[in-house]
């Protein structure tokens, strides 16, 4: 996977990116308005000029003296790029002097008689396009009344020019201005994205193994939030870690003295000739080595509760039955009486193997130490049930021996306690459960019960039954 534009090129490109795009439209914009600027000007100029000529265009009785100096006309047409045009006449249409390609004005603009405000209009001559303005004059008598046309045209190289000039003193500083915003912004977020950069370099520089908080004084809110999430996760990862290490220790720990004992045992064994003495040491063997397979079991189970495991629905109390039906040879051989009660059906998001591993735990801890103390007199009984008690389904293991006082029942889940002196245990079973427990979102709890006992409940969040589940089986 090629990774993405760093913030840094991010940021530069959604910063100077509309940045070039303002600056652009602007100038069109600019230039737009410099061009309607410019026409205003030219139609100034073409008034001035119209109205000039219409000066010396002189009524004399029923006809007309022209007092047009041909220096003034060979000054009018002398630049061929900027060619100045006109016409005169009378009656409007019918040519007199100028140019006598020119186009009628729109007929829409046609002027009264008496009108003497020019009209402005666009128009082709010669193949270029021109700027015109025509002006009608009345003259004559009363009996002979006349009209008179002057028509005078440009091109428009002088408004482009114009345009182009203003454009360019308008632009050039505003380029400038813009190479200078733009180094601004870059020196900006160089200097924004120092607080990352150097959070960068703290992560680069730690080792591995050194899970202390980062430390970032001057930064932005938002990179103090990020360090704070940073440190938040360093401090659940390095007490993770004290845990697995004390873990790892008490382990070894609980290894390290079954597994002497086996040693010690074998090497008497190995020296003694007595069979009687020889078969107890054996059965110490074997006794150890039992001891030694549970926590070893028990300590897989605790791994395995901690990984990652597909979660589906659980019908809990079907499951809760069949362990405890599997189980029920070994209560019988135990003279314990174990059996279910509670829902028909309780259904669960969750993990059958980690659940029927936590059941599992809680019956055997109830068949190893629970009713081992049950008062003489009384039948040991081991009770499993669950409920479903306001959108939670209640799984729990009840037995009715001593139970635990309060301090121990506090203790019950630390790893490697153990409340009995009884051979066999670990100390992990009760961990174990509430491991499972916390990776289903629910709680696990060790209460007394009245007049003696203790139960163990597991909390879990209920859910409906799945449709397959509530489909009725075909004929």
């Amino acid at each position: 996977m090629t990774p993405g534009l760093s913030l840094r090129r991010q940021l530069l490109l959604w910063l100077l990116l509309p940045q070039l795009v303002l600056w652009l439209g602007g100038g069109a914009l600019t230039y737009r308005i410099a061009l309607n600027y410019a026409e205003k000007a030219l139609d100034q100029s073409l008034s001035q000029s119209v109205r000039s000529l219409a000066r010396q265009v002189k009524p004399l009785g029923s006809g007309l003296l022209v007092d047009f100096p041909k220096a003034a006309q060979a000054i009018i047409e002398e630049d061929p790029n900027d060619r100045v045009s006109y016409m005169v006449s009378s009656p409007p249409g019918k040519f007199l002097l100028g140019n006598q390609a020119f186009a009628e004005p729109p007929n829409t603009q046609q002027m009264a008689p008496a009108s003497d405000a020019p009209v402005f209009y666009r128009m082709d001559l010669a193949g270029k396009p021109m700027r015109a303005v025509s002006l009608e004059l009345a003259y004559g008598d009363a009996d002979t009344p006349q009209r008179l046309r002057v028509q005078v045209a440009k091109s428009y190289v002088a408004r482009e020019r114009i345009a182009q000039e203003l454009i360019a003193d308008l632009l050039a500083p505003l380029l400038l201005l813009g190479l200078v915003l733009s180094v601004l912004v870059y020196a900006g977020i160089k200097r924004g994205m120092a607080p990352l950069t150097k959070l960068e370099k703290q992560l680069q520089d730690r080792s591995v193994a050194d899970l202390t908080p980062l430390e970032l004084t001057t930064a932005p809110t938002e990179v103090h939030a990020l360090v704070d999430a940073i440190n938040r996760l360093l401090t659940a990862v390095r007490r993770n870690v004290s845990q697995e290490k004390r873990f790892i220790n008490d382990a070894a720990h609980q290894l390290r003295t079954p597994l002497a004992g086996l040693i010690n045992q074998t090497d008497l064994a190995l020296h003694e000739s007595d069979t009687a003495v020889l078969k107890a040491r054996l059965h110490k063997v074997h006794a150890g080595a039992q001891r030694s397979a549970h926590l070893v079991n028990q300590l897989l189970a605790l791994a395995r509760s901690g990984s990652e495991v597909s979660m589906a629905e659980v019908d809990l109390a079907s499951l809760a039955q069949d362990v405890a039906r599997e189980l029920s040879p070994r209560a019988v051989a135990l003279k314990v009486d174990l059996g279910y009660e509670g829902a028909a059906h309780a259904w669960v998001r969750g993990s059958g193997v980690l659940l029927r591993e936590a059941l599992a735990n809680l019956i055997d801890n109830a068949l190893r130490y629970g009713v081992s103390d049950v008062p003489a007199g009384e039948e040991p009984t081991v009770t499993v049930s669950v409920q479903q008690i306001s959108g939670d389904c209640v799984l729990a293991v009840e037995d009715n021996g001593l139970g635990l006082s309060e301090e121990q029942r506090d203790q019950a889940f630390e790893r490697f306690w153990r409340g009995s002196d009884m051979p066999g245990g670990c100390g992990l079973g009760l961990s174990i459960v509430q491991e499972i427990a916390r990776r289903h979102g629910g709680t696990a709890h060790v209460l007394s019960v009245q007049p003696q006992g203790l139960r163990v409940e597991l909390l879990l969040s209920a859910i409906p039954a799945p449709p397959q589940a509530t489909r009725k089986p075909e004929a």
